[in-house]
């Protein structure tokens, strides 16, 4: 089985005229199906998938790793191209009212930019469940990921308004997409914000599968303590990842450090990546 992951939208972006742009959207393309994990935040995606020469309209399955702007906001301009009834695989949570508040900012609205009938009268189709789902018999998401690890925890200026009250958002949403290869499971991790180890962990428990062959997308390690980064340094080799590629919400220092640590087995996923696997 061979499978193409290509990645349509990050911040940064490769040589030959691809849009960098605040985000993540990365496309798996197998034998069976074809799939696009998250829409980065605007229009970059479209914009770099015509520089690729990727056919949009022949995704078959959304899925949206969590509620946040910079994974959904691309939806209304990727469905105006598509044309089509498409099904768009996420957790309810994604449709709370999110919010960041951090010191000396006001507050910001960081949820889906749309309304959700908006997205249904595009030809949007929701299926929101809190389980993982098998969108093939290799390709699957985590569902809802266990926190397990003592080093990694939640943002705690991310925030969810119910009325005029405020809560901690837990990030129940935050989910991945896993592949089944014949050299071990490839996640792919949105924004992994309830850990890009408890994320592995999870898709290890749910396939039954130890090996790990590649993880790329985002960490989420752009606010990490240097202890965590360590922690998950030593988690990393100690589950026998073999190819890294770390981008978005990974930030540079963090990247520049796993790229010491793990020499050519890390590659930095900028738009316009493709990655072919077996």
């Amino acid at each position: 089985m061979t499978i193409r992951i290509t990645t349509l939208c990050e911040n940064t972006a490769a040589m030959g005229g691809f849009l960098g742009e605040w985000g993540l959207s990365v496309l798996v393309e197998t034998p069976e199906t074809s799939i696009l994990l998250d829409t980065g935040s605007g229009y970059a995606i479209c914009h770099n998938a015509d520089t690729l020469g990727v056919d949009l309209s022949q995704i078959e399955k959304v899925v949206l790793s969590h509620g946040h702007f910079d994974h959904t906001g691309g939806l209304r301009e990727l469905l105006h191209r598509m044309r089509k009834r498409v099904n768009i695989i996420a957790h309810p949570d994604i449709w709370q009212i999110k919010y960041s508040r951090r010191e000396g900012a006001p507050d910001r609205y960081i949820g889906i930019p749309f309304r959700r009938e908006e997205i249904e009268s595009r030809g949007g189709v929701f299926h929101l469940t809190h389980q993982p789902v098998r969108i093939t018999e290799d390709v699957m998401t985590t569902g809802e990921i266990p926190m397990i690890t003592p080093f990694e925890e939640i943002d705690s200026a991310l925030l969810v308004k119910e009325g005029s009250a405020w809560k901690p958002d837990k990030v129940l949403d935050d989910q991945a997409l896993i592949v089944k290869t014949k050299q071990g499971l490839v996640i792919i991790l949105g924004c992994a914000h309830r850990g890009m180890i408890n994320t592995l962990y999870q898709a290890q428990q749910i396939t039954a599968t130890a090996e790990i062959h590649a993880v790329i997308g985002g960490s989420h390690l752009m606010s990490a303590s240097e202890e965590c980064l360590w922690q998950t340094i030593a988690a990393l080799k100690d589950l026998g990842v073999d190819r890294l590629g770390l981008c978005h919400c990974t930030d540079l220092p963090a990247a520049g450090l796993l790229a010491q640590e793990f020499g050519e087995h890390f590659f930095f996923n900028k738009a316009g990546t493709v990655v072919h696997l077996t």
